[in-house]
């Protein structure tokens, strides 16, 4: 059975920061590409960040040079380094993993950024 399962998240004033990481199980974690999305209340979930199987990372133009994604594959691990943090950085944190056509997501874990 395939498991993604996330932790990190938590609330956190703005200029903070904070890691998400994603824990996976019941892959072979070093051929997939891994990535975050999010997804804010009345939005649609988009990209934050991604990291293929090969290590080469895309982000998206709102969290460049603030968050950094980055992978463990001994540990079956992918994180994201988020810094600087935004009130509109608030959203459900989901971790993503796939290769070859499968495509497994994890529950989310909520990041809220407020005073």
């Amino acid at each position: 059975q395939v498991q993604l399962v996330e932790s990190g998240g938590g609330l956190v004033q703005p200029g903070g920061s904070l890691r998400l990481s994603c824990a996976a199980s019941g892959i072979i974690f070093g051929f997939y590409n891994v990535g975050w999305y999010r997804q804010a209340p009345g939005k649609q979930r988009g990209l934050v960040a991604t990291i293929s199987s090969g290590g080469t990372t895309n982000y998206a133009d709102s969290v460049k040079g603030r968050f950094t994604i980055s992978r463990d594959k001994l540990e079956s691990t992918v994180y994201l380094q988020m810094n600087s943090l935004k009130p509109e950085d608030t959203a459900v944190y989901s971790c993503t993993a796939n290769w070859r056509g499968a495509n497994y997501w994890g529950q989310g874990t909520q990041v809220t950024v407020s005073s």
